[in-house]
């Protein structure tokens, strides 16, 4: 049984080089569990994958699997130390990703519905943008860089990182709430939009009495309610 043993372990050990070989993988170590430890970059991307070829734990440079088709990040490194890109495929989850990064973090142009599974925290810039997101909830909570989340359906601004920069460069352009945010223009009044409850997406309603408050504690000059022009929501007062 032991001879079977060690002779399953050097066929798996062949098969995982032979992989390593074909996506110019070096510098990896493999683990107990099958699962790969690489001291550099990885790069998958453009090359029509279904499924990511190999479980991978920690990747010490980046690790690129844009533009492929994958659906899933099953065997995905749950930390990497440079960038971490799966843009360009058909994810609706981020589960199976990493739970940390270091660099950048992009998922943009998938058909993420939530962003349940993305890393807490990412010390580079976050992307998502061109899903079909309509809540931040389940993002980072902590994003060091800018944050970008253009071209979604997003009605409220809830799950937006609490940990920030003051001088963070945001993109929520071409999603709903973005008018609402265009009344503060400001990072330090989404803490209070969402405090205050100012939006209600079930209803799609803004309520002045509570932008009021926003504006009362960001320190910010009033508008009045007939300078208040929106598409999306209705203005209750």
């Amino acid at each position: 049984m032991l001879y079977k043993y060690r002779e399953f372990i050097n066929e798996s050990r062949q098969d995982i080089d032979s992989i390593c070989q074909k996506y110019n993988i070096i510098n990896y170590t493999v683990n107990e569990d099958g699962s790969i430890d690489v001291d550099g970059d990885v790069d998958l991307s453009n090359r029509e994958l279904i499924e990511l070829p190999l479980k991978f734990r920690n990747v010490s440079g980046y690790f690129n699997c844009s533009n492929n088709v994958l659906t899933s990040l099953e065997g995905a490194p749950s930390s990497v130390d440079g960038a971490f890109d799966c843009s360009g495929n058909g994810l609706t989850s981020l589960e199976g990703g990493p739970s940390s990064v270091s660099g950048d973090f992009s998922c943009s142009r998938n058909k993420l519905t939530s962003l349940e599974g993305a890393p807490s925290s990412v010390d580079g810039h976050f992307g998502c943008s061109w899903n079909e997101l309509t809540s931040l909830e389940g993002g980072p909570s902590s994003v060091g860089g800018g944050f970008y989340c253009s071209s979604n359906e997003l009605t409220s601004l809830e799950g937006f990182p609490t940990l920030f920069r003051p001088t963070m460069v945001i993109n929520i352009s071409d999603s709903p709430v973005k008018e609402v945010y265009d009344l503060f223009s400001d990072l330090k009044a989404i803490e209070y939009i969402n405090e205050t409850g100012c939006i209600n997406k079930d209803t799609m309603e803004v309520y002045y009495i509570a932008l009021l408050d926003v504006w009362e504690y960001s320190g910010m000059e009033i508008v009045k309610p007939e300078n208040i022009k929106l598409r999306h929501y209705t203005l209750v007062y």
